[in-house]
């Protein structure tokens, strides 16, 4: 199922949150799925970006297979993140999942309307937000074709 990842051995996911409790609770889950995944992380928007385009400390960056993607940040929010990543013709194509707190139909509306892939809300329970980064898991890495970049 997973023959269409760059590495079907590996996934490559991009965790672009700035709280870091949210974050490592992310990372937890996903470490616990069935393929293997080399887990990025950035704490902003603009980290995330320098890491996409490779810049500075992240000249050597791999592409992501998959961004998780924060919406309040500081510096870059993850608006701007998302209008970066799909108005560029290379990164486009990287899937990006919106995993964000804010329920405000408007953030939902906007980051369809810059083409985002998935909209999820984090649950504030720990058993519901663990349920749901597996069936995240499920979908994106074992159903979904990933198109090669």
């Amino acid at each position: 199922m997973t023959e269409f990842l760059k590495n079907p051995t590996e996934m490559i996911v991009l965790l672009v949150d700035d709280n870091k409790a949210d974050m490592r609770l992310t990372e937890e889950v996903l470490k616990q799925g069935k393929i293997k995944k080399k887990i990025f992380k950035a704490q902003n928007g603009e980290e995330a970006l320098d890491f996409l385009y490779k810049k500075g400390e992240y000249k050597n960056a791999p592409c992501p297979d998959l961004i998780l993607l924060d919406l309040n940040m500081p510096r870059k929010n993850g608006f701007e993140v998302l209008e970066h990543v799909k108005n560029d013709g290379e990164l486009k194509k990287i899937p990006v999942v919106i995993l964000s707190t804010s329920n405000n139909e408007p953030d939902v509306e906007k980051c369809y309307k810059l083409s985002a892939n998935c909209y999820l809300v984090k649950p504030v329970h720990l058993d519901q937000f663990f349920d749901m980064i597996q069936a995240l898991e499920t979908f994106w890495l074992h159903f979904v074709r990933f198109p090669q970049i």
